[in-house]
């Protein structure tokens, strides 16, 4: 479902400022030095005698290989096990070149070759055969627990299946490879298996109505619903607001960020492109942040008495000021794009009865100047509570997730998959892979709040008005002030595709006085 108008322009305004200032931008999570600049630009090359697949590290970090090398360096050997950060760097990147199946296959490879090692001359050494399927174990256990969904590939399974099969025969006595084996298909299985149970579930919820045009009940307007009447506390409304968004944060995963780089022109593989499973919870998670703001503006401009019309208003900056503190930054943000559209902005005479001053604050905190500084600011010192934090209250971190995908898409941009030498530049995925590992970390927080089951489904059920419904609302409330906002009213007016909706919205007796 695509964005309203109001809502869609906010997200392009957004887009423009940080395509303005791609040099100077920088990620959510605190820069690293090396990541913009000459420093980071700079294509590092292989020192002389060195073949070209060969790593190259710099100040003893890895920044680049050929994707044989990367791969090998992935598989453990008796007396090596890769780092973690390696691992998910590495399993996180390397789908923009290759298919995860492909990379098993590899490994599948590389540790036949090595079994065939330890078992060569007249005694196989048995102990030395167990310590290495052990590791092999635990890099799969890893990789189907962070990377789960690589496996709802049939070829993935297969290529498990073939690994498990050879490693278990170092160790067929005992067994107990064999039931680490058995333990780790049986969560990959479930893992898949809750993944499409939340998708079905998804996808019956009910979507909103703003391209479907608007479908409010044609009732008195003192027998609708409004938020007021359903939460007068601002806290418990951004509490359960919070509990939403950690919900549907919990159900985005890594791979499913990396889409934004997968699906890019840019691919070194284009086969890998055609296959690449579609992902529903980026769009989800998109979709929510308008729905919240459409309905924050329907909130308002359904209101017809300016003395209540106000309250709502002073209700929903209170609001997103208890998000703010909290840490929920994308419902702060969605809170403050639903009061700037157009239908909300214009009613001047509401707003003059508005006690602006926390409002002021807000806006300043979401300021897009220079890349959205202020925001970085206020997210870092986020960040840095939630590192330090004891209770799960104080280690909520909810960016705004338009602006986490930009940074991802523009590090992508501004550096190249690959160096000139044909090595994969490892240090551009590292810093992707950070600040992915960073949004990983605040989306496993456990949400401190209770769930209010009739505030939820308020927020996630109540009607929305649509962006021209949002304008007849507005005009009815406050009338057009200029040319052209007459010239507006009138053309919504006289549209004969808008007035049956006019007709549902507000009665057949509002309709015919149109007429």
């Amino acid at each position: 479902m695509s964005a309203p108008p109001g809502v869609l322009c906010y997200t392009l305004m957004i887009q423009d400022i940080l395509v303005a200032h791609v040099v100077e931008s920088m990620p959510q999570t605190p820069i690293f030095p090396s990541m913009l600049g000459s420093a980071c630009s700079a294509q590092v090359q292989p020192e002389m005698g060195e073949q070209c697949g060969d790593p190259v590290y710099q100040d003893g970090c890895l920044v680049s290989g050929s994707l044989e090398a990367l791969i090998e360096r992935l598989v453990p050997t008796v007396d090596y096990y890769p780092d973690r950060t390696y691992i998910f760097t590495f399993l996180l990147s390397a789908r923009v070149f290759i298919h995860p199946h492909e990379i098993l296959a590899k490994v599948g490879q590389i540790c036949i070759k090595q079994k065939q090692q330890l078992e060569v001359g007249m005694e196989a050494d048995k102990a030395k055969l167990k310590s290495f399927a052990a590791k092999i174990i635990q890099l799969l256990r890893e990789w189907t627990e962070t990377f789960p969904f690589d496996f709802q590939d049939e070829r993935a399974r297969k290529e498990l299946k073939e690994i498990a099969h050879r490693i278990t025969q170092c160790d067929e006595e005992n067994g107990t490879i064999k039931k680490s084996i058995g333990q780790m298909t049986q969560n990959v299985l479930l893992a898949l298996s809750t993944r499409g149970q939340y998708q079905e579930i998804r996808e019956k919820i009910r979507q909103p109505v703003m391209d479907k045009g608007t479908i409010l009940k044609a009732k008195p307007q003192s027998a609708q619903k409004d938020i007021l009447s359903v939460c007068g506390d601002p806290l418990v409304l951004a509490q359960q607001l919070t509990t939403i968004e950690l919900e549907r944060l919990g159900n985005i995963y890594p791979e499913d960020l990396m889409q934004i780089i997968s699906h890019m022109d840019s691919l070194d593989n284009h086969k890998c492109r055609s296959d690449v499973a579609k992902t529903y919870n980026l769009e989800a998670y998109d979709n929510w942040f308008n729905c919240l703001s459409m309905l924050v503006a329907t909130e308002i401009c359904k209101v017809v008495k300016k003395k209540q019309r106000t309250r709502v208003m002073e209700f929903f900056i209170d609001v997103a000021r208890e998000c703010f503190n909290i840490g929920n930054f994308n419902s702060m943000m969605a809170i403050i794009s639903g009061m700037n559209l157009s239908p909300v902005a214009r009613l001047k005479k509401t707003w003059s009865k508005v006690k602006t001053a926390k409002f002021d604050v807000l806006e300043h905190h979401m300021d897009p100047s220079s890349n959205f500084c202020n925001y970085r600011t206020a997210l870092q010192g986020a960040t840095q509570r939630s590192q330090s934090a004891n209770s799960s209250r104080e280690k909520i971190v909810i960016p705004v997730f338009n602006l986490f995908i930009k940074d991802i898409f523009f590090l992508h941009k501004i550096h190249s998959n690959r160096l000139p030498n044909g090595h994969i530049n490892f240090k551009k995925f590292s810093e992707i892979s950070r600040q992915i590992h960073d949004f990983l970390t605040w989306k496993q927080v456990e949400c401190p709040f209770e769930k209010d089951k009739k505030i939820q489904t308020y927020l996630l059920t109540s009607p929305i008005y649509t962006e021209e419904a949002l304008f007849v609302a507005s005009f009815e409330n406050e009338g057009p002030d200029n040319h052209m906002e007459k010239d507006s009213w009138k053309t919504l007016r006289y549209s004969h595709h808008f007035l049956p909706i006019i007709r549902k919205s507000f009665g057949m007796q509002y309709y015919i006085s149109l007429i």
